[in-house]
């Protein structure tokens, strides 16, 4: 009989070679796989049933595993008997009905308005300030994701009918509309820009005139929140999700505030903003016309 060792070096050797998985991710799999064996008693694969697993997780949970490290390990285990499985190695896989307990969705901590002025009451010492600032105000403005605006070319502005193109997830377009204050930044950054040797119509540049990376501009983010005081970190999903808070709070518009963030479901926007449903059912029976009967 072949050992349990060699099928789970078969296996952490698939997932570095074939699926080409980071040398931690096969570690913490190979782990969590050698945690369920000795859980098992060392009992062979090939016996292994899905009640053996349901177990595992079971012990592991009333040991105080969290609902990550559960879901980490019930991966490693479907992994393995999808493996073992499409090798011919066991005719039936126990872990293919396996479930971990639900992660709670954790949503980040929107900054307050007063956090958000204080943030972009940046002094324009230089042209990388400018830049920083228009950066700023444009995701507090527009809601927009990393992506998007790390995207956006000089062209997607329309400063005459202030707005902005930007390609959101799936390749869709969506115009939004720009607040004077963040139009202002861009126009004073674009100022600049003009005088810049630029590589490409990239609408924010480096100092080498190239458009300006993901990580530049978070990295940018989080050095103004040192620099103005911040007592918590700022990166652009942050700002985003301030915008969702900020814009809900002031209309009650869960619709609107939907599509100005380019979600495809409202449901999508309940969780981003942090909605109970208290509030929800609020907004809906002021504004529903046929959401409460006649007399209530």
């Amino acid at each position: 009989m072949v050992g349990q060792g060699e099928w789970l070096e078969l296996f952490t050797r698939y997932l570095a070679t074939e699926r080409q998985l980071s040398p931690n991710t096969v570690r913490n799999y190979r782990f969590e796989l050698e945690r369920a064996a000795e859980l098992m008693n060392g009992k062979h694969w090939r016996d292994v049933s899905r009640q053996d697993l349901s177990a595992v997780m079971a012990r592991l949970h009333r040991q105080g595993l969290g609902p990550r490290s559960l879901a980490l390990t019930a991966s490693a285990l479907k992994q393995f008997g999808k493996f073992l499985l499409k090798e011919g190695l066991i005719s039936n896989d126990p872990a293919a009905a396996l479930s971990a307990p639900k992660q709670q969705k954790t949503l980040p901590k929107n900054l307050d308005v007063d956090s958000v002025t204080h943030l972009l009451d940046i002094p324009p010492e230089d042209w990388i300030a400018l830049r920083d600032r228009a950066i700023m105000e444009l995701f507090y403005s527009c809601g927009l994701r990393l992506a998007e605006l790390a995207g956006l070319d000089v062209r997607d502005l329309n400063l005459d009918a202030r707005e902005v193109r930007v390609l959101g997830k799936g390749s869709k377009e969506r115009i939004l509309p720009v607040g004077s204050v963040a139009l202002s930044a861009i126009k004073d950054w674009l100022g600049h820009r003009s005088q810049m040797s630029c590589s490409d119509d990239a609408l924010f540049v480096s100092t080498w005139g190239s458009r300006l990376s993901h990580r530049s501009i978070q990295s940018r983010m989080e050095k103004w929140a040192q620099i103005q005081g911040l007592s918590v970190g700022v990166h652009p999903h942050k700002l985003r999700h301030s915008f969702a808070t900020h814009m809900l709070e002031s209309s009650g518009d869960l619709r609107a505030v939907q599509e100005l963030l380019g979600h495809a479901n409202l449901a999508t926007t309940q969780i981003y903003t942090s909605l109970d449903f208290q509030h929800l059912a609020k907004v809906y029976d002021g504004a529903h016309p046929r959401a409460r009967k006649k007399g209530d």
